[in-house]
């Protein structure tokens, strides 16, 4: 697979990943947000299994070999940052919420020279605030006032908690996701994830409802596009880009957020547009390649 196909597979999971806010809407118009938390994956890793036996995949020699990298990636990147991340939107802002996550890809980059040794170039260390810029500008409409009225928050505490799972879901998949089917893989990391999260939902005070059409349509597309490929997609980039790389591109979440919305009808501000333009740049020096050496003959 060419580089060039690892960064386009890299950007449709970010426009997953951007659509996912909009078929939150009725998905949670019908279900509590565990629950939706809770199928999502439940429905997702089934999914995944169907797909790896069809292909017929060695599951069972890979969950032998891998178990515990299964056990720590399901539950840290998706248990632990879907209870953080749910628990924090009770207590916080959406702007907040977003403003914080958008340190992921530095801290990403913190923790990846930390536990795999995997150093940022120089580029790569322009491009991380240049990107986070364009966020800040995407998210507050370009108004400086946004950010000096941001006070901390319970909440807010607990959205840094998701960041940080999320950093070091990716990490942790640098490091321990070797060899083997990338559909095994994800499978079992997804079912950990689901058997982390569904337990909760059902401790919950919260009461399931049947989901109506809008809502079924929208989990369908958040179950295939949204989860199963865009964490393929997302392992596809770890391992070929490394950690530091492949984090970055999570800044342009916020702009494909934006641009679905102005399809949809919300018309983005002129500072909204600067901002998208400051990510994609900061996204674009990351893709540069590097240059060689020029050795003598």
């Amino acid at each position: 697979m060419g580089i060039l196909t690892v960064y386009l597979l890299v950007i449709i999971t970010t426009v997953f990943w951007g659509a996912n806010f909009v078929l939150a809407g009725p998905i949670l118009a019908d279900l509590p947000p565990l629950w939706a938390a809770a199928f999502r994956f439940v429905l997702a890793a089934a999914l995944m299994f169907v797909i790896a036996g069809v292909r017929r995949d060695e599951l069972f020699s890979l969950l032998r070999r891998n178990v515990w990298a299964y056990i720590l990636l399901g539950t840290v990147g998706i248990g632990a940052f879907n209870l953080f991340f749910f628990s924090a939107m009770q207590s916080t802002s959406a702007s907040n919420a977003a403003l914080i996550m958008g340190i992921n890809p530095l801290l990403t980059a913190l923790l990846a020279a930390v536990i795999v040794g995997e150093r940022p170039t120089a580029r790569h260390l322009l491009a991380l605030p240049i990107a986070l810029l364009g966020v800040v500008v995407v998210i507050s409409h370009g108004d400086i006032g946004t950010l000096t009225s941001f006070g901390f928050t319970h909440g807010d505490l607990l959205m840094l908690g998701a960041t940080v799972s999320w950093a070091l879901y990716t990490v942790f998949f640098r490091r321990y996701m070797g060899q083997g089917s990338p559909i095994a893989n994800t499978s079992w990391v997804m079912a950990v994830g689901a058997i982390v999260l569904l337990p909760v939902a059902i401790g919950s005070d919260s009461h399931v409802h049947t989901l109506g059409l809008n809502a079924s349509i929208a989990m369908a597309t958040l179950v295939v596009g949204g989860t199963v490929l865009a964490f393929l997609f997302w392992g596809i980039g770890i391992a070929r880009l490394g950690a530091t790389r492949t984090a970055l591109f999570l800044n342009l979440v916020p702009v494909f957020t934006m641009l679905i919305g102005a399809v949809l009808g919300t018309v983005p501000s002129a500072a909204q547009l600067v901002g998208g333009v400051l990510v994609l740049g900061g996204v674009t020096i990351s893709m540069l390649p590097q240059q060689r050496p020029v050795t003598a003959n």
